[in-house]
């Protein structure tokens, strides 16, 4: 052009500005001054536009400046341009400022500060600014209406959404779809996700933005199907999905567990090109990743153009379990070197990753990595640290970290109640849940099922009947987790009876409720109904895991029930598809142990795929001091001094095993060579439980303040048990003693001063609960049968394997232990 006037630049600049090209658009307002052409209030407005477009307020302000010096900043279109450009920037003071100034305030002013603090979050301001308009026509708009449900949509006000929504209805507005799109969008963020979709059903044709709303607004309230359900809808309407309906659909198949689903999302992804869109790719990691396809979850984050620190933790989220957190460190390690900044949900992602390893050491690291980050005061974070330390069994560090947290909610709580109740230490646990509560924090399901963990460690009947009790008034007593944990509880405080009668009073949903049972009943030597559990479990649906199988495996060992044991083992692969574990070994070899089955042990030791570790060979011994195998139990012996050196019960086993022989020199070098070592015996002690009171005996106690009286007991006992047959068994006295020394130290072992503290004490409910910390001794377990003959009561004894239930002169193990 031979002329170029304000006109012609103004129509150029408002061209590239039409096409989203920001920059540009300056650039040419640039050249145009170059050229000493004067802008107009029209040039000035657009070029505003441009600066919003490319984010630029420098030069926003400067055009600013320029409008005010050649007079036309009260034009409406300037006036409603610098409110758009302060309010993309965030500059909200500033924008408030412009439209206060402007001498007169249409509706495009109006709507564009509306806008502006709507995009800003700032819900408050805008409902403020709706009640300050004063012309109806202006303030009951469709496009008002629906910057002002925007607004509202920011902050999840409810109620004031539900005031436009009838102001919408009241002025016809409803029936536009722009109005009806920003209620969906309204509802969908305030979380009421039916209202959104009735709203959404009136609409004829919504749009891609609106059908992404509804779907993610379904998914969020964890109606993942009906989510599903509305996509191929929507998909049938030939409605193109975009980035975000991929995405959400993508998160609902990861929340779903189902795999195929996913898959089949991906395939949608990858036909509409947008499969290596950042947000779905992120998206696809973690799904691939929480659902155990590691390969295509790696596949995926490696085709990726540029990485974030989102992608780096969806690739983390996958590595949580025993056998592929060890990639996790890896992966972490890598994001360091790569220069990214881990944020909270990083360190929550490998601190777990720790927890399976229980890598104590790594798990360090991290943690200095989050004091270095400023994040160890978060709670999520510190929740995370508390359960790394806790299942590492740091109690110290756990409780150091625990009172630093900045807020301790309910689930810091549960963490560390849950670490105390992991490690044995049930009166820790317990006195937390009571600090909690009367700090105000209202305990959920997985707090209570942690505490009756607790409670089971240390068999506190008292303290786990009291959370039943708040269990049952909170309205949780039905909830899975709780469920099991009071089963638990029961039967690991002696009343399988209990047990049973929750168990039966319940619906069992799930192989967790299952497998509680059958381990109940196996450890009280109730075999048969252990047996008769599982095959109802079986005829129900339910499929049973490794833990049931235990459960059986014990079953049958207390029973004897050697083929059916050797059955249930090798059903575990051919039947159920399980590989058998370490432990499951161990318990066939107690199962053939027990019965004597020797060279049946020798053969599967041989045979196994797995290398017998400390636990097979401590079975191994076991079954030869009840079976007196010296040869073998020498060979069981030596290996566990090679793998576990410094445990004391080896050494007293095979001590044991000499005694019973009369191999006095071999148990006094065997005694030698543990004094040499430095092991100690661990000492033999029973417990009983009085009025809330923990009472504990050691073999041969002579400090309990009602000795004479438990004394006077045991004579008394003495001369009972006689009378109906009993005769002590010295062979059991592993001492090279006097006969009547022997028969002195019987009468002293920790189980019988406990039951006769208990008698004296004349426990309520007619049940005696004694707990032992080693194995009953033989010879008392016939003392204490012959007992349960003579007076009213049952007596329960736990020691370290099973429950004895005595009762008129016969136990429940039948004399097979």
């Amino acid at each position: 052009m031979s002329m170029k006037d304000v006109v012609s630049w103004t129509a150029l600049i408002s061209g590239f500005v039409a096409q989203g090209h920001g920059i540009e658009s300056i650039e040419l307002f640039c050249q145009m001054r170059k050229e000493d052409v004067r802008p107009n209030e029209f040039t000035l407005a657009t070029v505003l536009k441009g600066c919003s477009l490319s984010l630029d307020l420098n030069f926003g302000k400067q055009i600013h400046a320029e409008a005010v010096k050649i007079g036309v900043l009260s034009d409406v279109y300037i006036g409603s341009s610098l409110i758009e450009l302060y309010s993309k920037n965030g500059e909200m003071e500033y924008a408030d400022g412009v439209f206060c100034m402007m001498p007169e305030k249409n509706n495009f002013l109006w709507n564009a500060l509306l806008n502006g603090y709507a995009q800003v979050g700032n819900g408050k301001a805008v409902l403020r600014l709706f009640n300050e308009m004063e012309d109806p026509e202006m303030r009951f708009s469709n496009y008002t209406l629906s910057i002002v449900l925007k607004g509202i949509a920011s902050f999840g006000a409810f109620t004031a959404g539900q005031g436009v929504h009838s102001i919408a209805i009241k002025v016809g507005g409803e029936t536009d779809d722009f109005v009806r799109c920003s209620l969906v969008n309204m509802y969908s963020k305030c979380g009421v996700a039916n209202y959104a979709l009735k709203v959404f059903k009136t609409m004829e044709n919504p749009d891609i933005v609106t059908w992404s709303s509804i779907i993610c607004a379904l998914d969020q309230e964890g109606l993942k199907e009906e989510a599903a359900k509305l996509f191929h809808r929507m998909m049938r309407s030939g409605m193109r999905p975009n980035e975000f309906t991929i995405s959400t659909l993508v998160s609902a198949a990861t929340d779903l567990g189902d795999l195929r689903y996913g898959q089949s999302v991906h395939a949608c992804a990858h036909k509409f090109g947008l499969e290596f869109d950042h947000l779905v790719s992120n998206a696809l990691i973690a799904m691939y990743m929480k659902l155990g396809s590691i390969y295509d979850g790696y596949r995926i984050f490696n085709k990726m153009a540029n990485w974030d620190v989102i992608s780096w933790n969806a690739l983390l989220s996958g590595f949580h379990d025993d056998e592929t957190s060890d990639q996790g460190t890896r992966v972490f390690k890598q994001m360091l070197t790569d220069g990214f900044t881990p944020n909270m949900y990083t360190f929550i992602s490998i601190l777990r990753s720790c927890s399976s390893l229980s890598n104590i050491e790594f798990g360090k690291q991290v943690h200095s990595h989050i004091i270095k980050n400023k994040f160890v005061r978060d709670g999520y974070v510190g929740t995370a640290l508390i359960d790394m330390y806790a299942k590492c069994g740091c109690m110290e560090d756990v409780e150091a970290i625990f009172s630093r947290l900045n807020e301790k909610d309910v689930f810091a709580w549960t963490v560390i109640i849950s670490g105390y109740s992991q490690t044995n230490q049930g009166e820790r646990a317990a006195r937390l849940f009571n600090q909690m509560r009367r700090e105000g924090v209202i305990p959920n399901e997985f707090t209570l099922a942690s505490s009756l963990r607790g409670c089971s460690a240390i068999a506190s009947l008292e303290n786990g009947r009291q959370l039943h009790s708040l269990a049952i008034k909170a309205g949780q007593s039905t909830d899975m987790f709780v469920s099991s944990a009071l089963i638990d509880m029961y039967a690991k405080c002696g009343y399988i009876d209990d047990a049973e009668a929750l168990f039966n009073g319940m619906q069992p949903n799930d192989t967790v409720l299952w497998n509680t049972i059958i381990c109940g009943y196996s450890q009280h030597g109730e075999g048969d109904k252990a047996l008769k559990a599982f095959r109802q479990m079986i005829n129900e649906g339910f499929l049973p895991d490794g833990v049931t199988f235990l459960g059986i495996l014990s079953a049958c060992s207390h029973m004897g029930l050697v083929e059916q044991g050797k059955n249930h083992f090798y059903s575990m692969s051919e039947s159920y598809g399980i590989t058998p574990s370490i432990e499951h070994y161990a318990c066939l070899v107690d199962v053939l142990g027990r019965a004597g089955k020797f060279d049946e042990i020798e053969r599967l030791i041989e045979n196994m795929e797995l290398t017998p570790n400390a636990l097979i060979w401590e079975n191994v011994l076991g079954a030869c001091k009840v079976h007196g195998n010296v040869e073998l139990g020498e060979r069981a012996a030596e290996k566990l001094f090679q793998i576990d050196p410094e445990t004391d019960s080896n050494y007293i086993l095979l001590s044991n095993i000499y005694a019973s022989k009369g191999r006095w020199n071999d148990v006094s070098r065997v005694r030698k060579s543990m004094s040499s070592k430095g092991i100690k015996k661990e000492p033999g002690c029973s417990w009983v439980e009085i009025d809330a009171q923990i009472h504990v005996f050691l073999s041969q106690d002579s400090s309990h303040p009602r000795l004479l009286d438990i004394h006077r007991k045991m004579e008394e006992l003495r001369g009972r048990v006689s009378e109906v047959g009993y005769i002590p068994n010295t062979k059991y006295v592993p001492h090279n003693v006097t006969e009547k020394e022997k028969r002195e130290n019987l009468f002293n072992h920790s189980e019988r001063l406990a039951l006769g503290f208990a008698l004296i004490s004349k426990v309520n409910g007619g049940r005696i609960r004694i707990f032992k910390n080693l194995r009953i001794c033989g010879d008392c377990h016939e003392f204490i049968k012959c007992v349960s003959s003579t007076v009213d009561q049952e007596i329960v004894v736990r020691d370290a394997s099973r429950f004895h239930h005595f009762r008129n002169g016969f136990c429940s193990c039948k004399d097979y232990w």
